[in-house]
């Protein structure tokens, strides 16, 4: 089995959803543990948002966990473009699992999310001067890898292009233009290291043969073949969308042009204001009743870009409050939740502690089933990537 931690829901369905591509049996374990059948097991410690401190003990925990549960060799999902408590985790995890040294390579060449001389690029751009500048979380105000995370306490770091040699003590951020380049660093590593990075570097891992362990439980073709429990117009499609990227934004006036049902916060919960029980009732009977006359409805945050992290946060959770109370209040078989943690908080609401991946729509965008709710259909993906285009 092998074993993936992810600091947020969105990562660790993009990589179970390339597991399930490569022919596994995935799942994502949110609360308690593995189910035992699965020969990936991503592990969700949802503390992207977390202290340093508490996000080291959560990775800790997960590696824990997972080498308990026989994983024969573990991978350190990240954010692509380094958000969250990084280097604390990757310090967790290597003494947790008595590694010496780890290879980190977050770049998604085939995304345009690129690094060059210790340099990140996303789509050509230096990454400071995207839209990840603006992030209330994380704001990328350097396109300097080593400036993203923050010095580690008891390893080294150190940026590789050309040496691919690993030295123990050491965490190296791997420049990467290509998906070549990533394919290469795969082949560097070996038993004795913790691999940590984006998708991309977990797909040409496996398809490496790294640890991957025989598909006695995999995924069959014919299963591949069938769709998924899905029928456009004939089933109800409910857009929850926790966040205002660009894609977010895009997605959103497309529906908008197509007369779908859009709903958005008050304006006032911009400024901080409270969500009142009230106002959440109002809002949710409004989005009850278009599902009832509509396929699809769109549930977003709707307000100017918040700066202030806070708040930010909080506006995620209102259009979550919202949707937790449709879900339960209408039939619905195709729920898509854009943004991790807009997802996370609405796996956590609705107490769904274990998810199977069941299908792969496009890079990053996954197909989970509830295990012991099958009435529901779960597509996530992260707030910066766009939905695939039957949906747009």
């Amino acid at each position: 089995m092998i074993g993936v931690i992810a600091d947020d829901l969105t990562g660790a369905a993009e990589l179970g959803a390339i597991g399930w591509r490569h022919g596994l049996r995935a799942e994502i374990v949110r609360s308690g543990k593995p189910g035992g059948a699965a020969d990936l097991v991503c592990v969700d410690t949802d503390s992207r948002a977390c202290e340093p401190e508490a996000a080291a003990k959560r990775a800790a925990a997960a590696a824990k966990l997972l080498r308990a549960a026989g994983a024969k060799w573990i991978y350190k999902k990240v954010d692509s473009v380094l958000r969250g408590q990084v280097t604390a985790e990757l310090e967790a995890v290597l003494k947790q699992l008595k590694l010496q040294r780890a290879l980190l390579l977050p770049a998604n060449p085939s995304l345009g999310r690129t690094i060059r001389n210790g340099e990140y690029f996303l789509g050509g751009r230096a990454l400071h001067k995207t839209e990840f500048a603006r992030d209330p979380h994380f704001p990328r105000r350097s396109s300097s890898v080593l400036r993203l995370v923050k010095v580690p306490e008891t390893f080294s770091m150190r940026v590789a292009n050309g040496d691919r040699v690993l030295t123990d003590g050491m965490i190296v951020i791997g420049d990467a233009e290509t998906a070549a380049d990533v394919q290469r660093w795969a082949g560097s590593c070996d038993a004795q290291m913790l691999p940590a990075g984006g998708a991309e570097f977990f797909d040409a891992l496996l398809r490496s043969g790294i640890g991957v362990p025989p598909v006695s439980s995999g995924i069959s073709k014919k299963q591949k073949k069938e769709p998924p429990r899905q029928a456009a117009g004939a089933t109800k499609e409910f857009f929850i969308v926790g966040t205002s990227t660009a894609a977010a934004r895009k997605f959103v006036a497309a529906q908008r042009r197509k007369k779908m049902p859009v709903f958005a916060l008050p304006q006032e919960l911009a400024w901080g204001a409270t969500f009142s029980a009230a106002a959440v009732a109002a809002v949710t009977t409004r989005v009850v009743a278009a599902l009832a006359l509509n396929p699809r409805v769109i549930l977003n945050v709707g307000l100017p870009q918040v700066r202030d992290a806070k708040v930010a946060g909080r506006l995620s959770d209102h259009v979550v409050r919202v949707a937790e109370r449709v879900l339960r209040s209408v039939p619905v078989e195709n729920i898509f939740a854009e943004g991790g943690a807009t997802a996370a908080e609405l796996v956590r609401r609705m107490g769904w502690a274990r998810l199977e991946i069941v299908r792969e729509l496009a890079p990053g965008v996954a197909t989970l089933a509830v295990e012991g709710d099958k009435k529901f259909l779960l597509i996530i993906k992260p707030g910066s990537y766009p939905w695939p285009a039957k949906w747009t």
